[in-house]
């Protein structure tokens, strides 16, 4: 099936619409915005990459169910239209949603960016589910644990293994985004308008969202960018921070056997790396 069968099925479901343009930064899917005849921003999600392709089914019903149970809250996530979970019409597990106002923001952000980040978040964790929501997952499994080839302090990561051989934290549940960062936010006006790419929603220890955040901050700018907002979101929250979990979704980032590497570039290496160290320093 083609792109062409996608939007039939989407002008079968809300009349005719075209593409006005693909939406660039996702890792899992081929994301198009659409606008329809009454001028209505719609977009369309096609999970087209693997492995997330496998799971597509999983993946788009659990967006389509966390986004309809947001329709109730104050929380700024798009809305479900439809859903094709297992791609029959659309040749991809696919999911149509309204689109929200904003652009994504890859600048270094400011002060003031990183609380209006941090409000978001904490808004996101005060979610009470009325569904029934996943216990998170854990990205960084035992077969990522190796030295990645760029690695300047191969001690550093070793330890950063030793200590995931261990039982993480016990937590109380709470909703999670569960890849709540940049690139999943969108901004207008000076203020953050909507919150995106809702596959991965879970419960779990609210500093696992914080610790997501950080180490994408880290990576993309520096660790004082990470550190900045992680210090933020504790002071806001009174939360007890979490160096287990920070650890844990930065080794997330580790590729398993056989497969490229998410951080491709020196200054996402270093920012890696001196979030690590930060990490593990604080245990």
């Amino acid at each position: 099936m083609t792109t062409e069968d996608a939007l039939a099925w989407v002008e079968r479901t809300v009349g005719p619409a075209r593409v006005v343009g693909e939406l660039l930064g996702g890792w899992t899917s081929t994301m198009l915005a659409l606008e329809t005849a009454a001028g209505e921003g719609l977009v369309l999600r096609l999970m087209t990459r693997e492995p997330w392709r496998t799971h597509g089914a999983a993946l788009t019903t659990r967006e389509s169910e966390v986004q309809r149970m947001l329709a109730d809250t104050p929380v700024a996530a798009p809305r479900s239209v439809a859903l094709d979970a297992d791609g029959s019409s659309c040749g991809h597990p696919a999911h149509l949603m309204t689109r929200l106002p904003g652009s994504v923001h890859t600048d270094r952000p400011s002060a003031a960016d990183l609380r209006s980040m941090v409000a978001v978040l904490v808004g996101i964790h005060e979610v009470v589910p009325t569904i029934e929501v996943r216990t998170y997952q854990s990205w960084a499994f035992e077969a990522k644990y190796v030295v990645p080839p760029w690695s300047t302090d191969d001690g550093l990561w070793e330890a950063a293994f030793d200590l995931l051989r261990t039982p993480p934290p016990a937590y109380e549940p709470t909703f999670l985004h569960r890849d709540f960062q940049p690139r999943n936010l969108l901004w207008s006006g000076g203020r953050v308008s909507g919150v995106v790419d809702w596959v991965e929603t879970s419960t779990g220890p609210a500093w696992l969202d914080v610790a997501h955040a950080a180490s994408n901050l880290a990576v993309a700018h520096d660790a004082e960018v990470a550190e900045t907002f992680a210090q933020e979101y504790a002071g806001r929250t009174g939360r007890e921070r979490q160096p287990y979990l920070e650890v844990m979704d930065l080794v997330g980032f580790l590729p398993p056997p056989g497969r490229p590497g998410f951080l491709t570039l020196p200054q996402e290496h270093a920012g890696a790396e001196a979030w690590l160290r930060l990490a593990l320093g604080r245990l």
